[in-house]
């Protein structure tokens, strides 16, 4: 039998302990080397006694070279690769560490990346072997690459410098309270904002509290144990008093956390904002002032809109609020397909109020008949009073709505009605005109105007009374706007010319004078007598002015009359109600210098002579002193008493022709204008009878006495220039009512004869 021959060492005890050792130092080497690469350190060994120099991978991997890569160049050239600002530091470094210094076992330094980026690296070295000398001879150590921790340090310092500066700047100091230990830290800041000066920076935690204003106190502390019991933030303002015993104002804000130990903390920021909030209770008082203000600007706009849109005296609307509702209900109305009726209001016999009473009568006369308005209407009618005694009701209807002339005769009614005042019962009524328009055209000026037209419509049929627009009252008023233009421009091109009646003796027909007539000599029309432009001038109130034309053409006319030689002893001339009014009357009839006794001022006995104002009574004073007759013209058609008679003094009566025309047929007529002249001779009174038509006018009022004779029959209105050739021809003197005259003049003397 055969036997294997073994392995000379596998019997042999100690070659199995020199092989596990082997096998536990590989697992130990390899455990540091795993260990090394994944901590990142670099591992260098400098064996100066053999002259060798190793580094690791990853020592060259953290420089940008490749692990197998041979490290090349001295130690002056891999100095160069240190950051200019380390390189005299990093110099004296290796020496000392090199020399064993332990102050230098550790340092840190910039150095090249290969990517050209600088790295910071952490050096740790030591010295493991030494000669005999005691010079060492080997030197190994580690490199780390730190330039993360670096940035994240660099980051971490700007952004403290930056909340140092932050603090700094807005002046706001930070604590941080254990409330385990009860103990505050304060910073520099704080302790400067509380007045502590000397202060140490961990004090106690009631002086905080010591610190806060006797009135803040309870309110604050109660805040913040609540905010300390449920760990919420606590924010606050309040005030303090300073070590100093200064006042100020602190901003609060603090937050909870635990820290490592498991204290329960508070860190929070205080701050000084006493300007802040001075400057916001200026701000506040400021905003309050002009709020305030604005309040009382917008008062008073409204004040200022309310007074311009409205009748100081009554309240109502004015003209320029009641031309915007124009344009308003305007738009309504056609909107909603309805119609817009205007009711134009003007109250009759109000001037007799104002002008008897006085002003303040007038004004409350006024105020009542806003308030009848105000109560006639519907909340949703308009009513404006447009100036004087005139108003406005704008009313939406429906387009066959007939309520509107129901509502013309309520304000009619309750306006009639009598206003005691200061004693006396005031009464006045009111005209109305009324115009009404519907459809998609509705234009509410165009009927403000129709309405107006209607008024005058009203006032023109008696007054006291209402009208409904037509359109023949447009054409009406349209004809007379241009009669009253044709005026005033006839006035400008002395159109207006006198024509002169004769007046004669009853009893021997001699010419006694002569009544001077205006007309009208219209380029277009021919000549025009008063009927057919008088009540249009009187509208436009030139009336006086027609007046003093017509006299100044015929004192010229007279005057060349006399110089002819003709006997026209006296001129008598109409004046107007107006123009006797006239306050500069006098001073401009003694600027024509009239000669005394030459003219006679005709007044219509409608101007009711009973009732002469004062201005009136002192021009007719100023008449007399300038030796210009009286004439009372129209006499019997009028209302004058026989007391005004007596006050007034006139030189003649004139007897209206309507009582003269009935005289040949009636005993009862020729008994009236008996009794006139009567009454006239009883007073010294010259008497005239116009509207002579006939001989038999011209008997019966010479056998009645009469003075003066006047009409057609005699002579006709003729102008200037025909009066010479009338009055030379003597043609009045032939015919059948000389005749009757002569037989008259016969009778009279037979009856003298027999009753000597």
């Amino acid at each position: 039998m055969s036997v294997k021959k073994a392995h000379p060492e596998a019997d042999d005890p100690r070659g199995d302990a020199a092989a596990a050792d082997g096998h536990d130092l590989a697992e130990r080497e390899s455990r540091w080397n795993n260990a090394l690469v994944g901590s990142g350190l670099g591992v260098w060994d400098h064996n100066y006694r053999l002259g060798r120099k190793y580094y690791s991978p990853t020592w060259k991997t953290m420089r940008g070279m490749t692990p197998d890569e041979e490290v090349a160049g001295d130690y002056d050239a891999w100095l160069q690769l240190v950051h200019p600002d380390d390189r005299d530091f990093i110099a004296h470094a290796i020496d000392r560490q090199n020399a064993g210094d332990p102050d230098y076992q550790i340092f840190e330094y910039r150095e090249r990346h290969r990517d050209g980026r600088w790295i910071w690296i952490e050096c740790r070295g030591a010295c493991v072997e030494w000669d005999e000398a005691g010079v060492p001879t080997r030197i190994v150590g580690t490199d780390t690459d730190i330039t993360d921790r670096k940035q994240a340090e660099e980051t971490l310092s700007r952004l403290s410098r930056r909340l140092d500066l932050a603090l700094e700047i807005s002046r706001i100091g930070v604590f941080e309270a254990d409330l385990e230990e009860d103990m505050v830290e304060w910073d520099d800041r704080l302790i400067a904002i509380y007045g502590l000066k000397g202060a140490a920076r961990r004090i106690a935690g009631d002086a905080w509290a010591k610190s806060l204003h006797p009135d803040d106190r309870e309110r604050v502390l109660g805040l913040a144990d609540r905010s300390v019991e449920s760990g919420s933030d606590f924010q606050q303002e309040y005030r303090i008093i300073r070590g100093d015993g200064v006042e100020r104002v602190i901003r609060a804000r603090s937050a909870f956390f635990i820290d490592v130990n498991g204290h329960r903390k508070l860190i929070g920021a205080n701050w000084d904002v006493t300007e802040e909030v001075k400057l916001r209770d200026e701000l506040r008082r400021a905003k309050d002032l002009a709020e305030a203000r604005n309040l009382e600007l917008e008062a008073a706009k409204e004040s200022i809109e309310h007074l311009a849109l409205h009748d100081y005296l009554t309240d109502l609307p004015n003209r320029r609020y009641l031309d915007k509702m124009l344009d308003d209900r305007s738009a309504e109305c056609r909107a909603k397909g309805l119609g817009l009726a205007v009711l134009h209001i003007d109250l009759d016999r109000f001037k007799q109020i104002n002008d008897t009473l006085g002003h303040r009568a007038g004004d409350a006369m006024l105020k009542h008949a806003a308030g009848v308005l105000r109560n006639s209407v519907r909340a949703a009618d308009f009513v404006a009073r447009i100036g004087g005694d005139e108003f406005v009701i704008l009313c939406a209807v429906d387009p066959g709505s007939k309520k509107i002339g129901s509502l013309a005769e309520r304000v009619i009614r309750e306006l009639r009605k009598p206003v005691r005042f200061e004693g006396h019962d005031c009464r006045f009524g009111a005209s109305i005109g009324i115009a009404f328009d519907s459809g998609p055209k509705l234009d509410a000026k165009q009927i403000l105007l129709d309405a107006d037209i209607a008024l005058y419509r009203a006032k023109g049929l008696g007054r006291n009374r209402y009208e409904f627009f037509s359109a023949s009252d447009r054409r009406d008023v349209v004809s007379a706007k241009q009669l009253a233009d044709e005026i005033l421009i006839g006035l400008e091109r002395n159109e207006f010319v006198p024509f002169y009646q004769l007046q004669f003796d009853a009893r021997t027909l001699d010419v006694a004078g002569v009544e001077t007539l205006a007309r009208w000599q219209h380029p277009v029309h021919g000549l025009l007598a008063p009927d057919r432009f008088l009540d249009i001038a009187e509208d436009l109130d030139v009336v006086s002015t027609i007046d003093a034309l017509i006299l100044e053409r015929a004192l010229a006319d007279r005057s060349a009359w006399i110089k002819d030689g003709l006997p026209v002893p006296k001129i008598s001339v109409n004046v107007s109600a107006r123009r006797l009014a006239d306050p500069d009357l006098g001073k401009k009839l003694r600027a024509l210098k009239i000669p005394p006794g030459t003219i006679s001022f005709e007044l219509l006995e409608s101007i009711s002579l009973d009732d002469c104002d004062d201005a009136v009574a002192a021009n007719l004073k100023k008449l007399r002193k300038l030796g210009i007759d009286i004439q009372i013209d129209d006499f019997g058609t009028g209302h004058a008493s026989i007391v005004s008679l007596l006050r007034l003094s006139p030189k003649t009566l004139k007897i209206d022709r309507e009582l003269i025309r009935m005289l040949p047929q009636s005993a009862e007529q020729r008994k009236l204008v008996g009794s006139i002249i009567d009454i006239g001779r009883s007073l010294d009174i010259l008497v005239i009878a116009e509207g002579v038509e006939t001989a038999d006018h011209i008997r019966i009022l010479e056998e009645l006495d009469c003075d003066m004779l006047q009409g057609y029959a005699l002579a006709r209105p003729m102008p200037a220039m025909q009066i010479p050739s009338f009055i030379r021809a003597g043609s009045w003197r032939h015919g059948e009512a000389a005749a009757r005259a002569l037989q008259t003049q016969l009778r009279r003397a037979l009856r003298s004869r027999a009753a000597k």
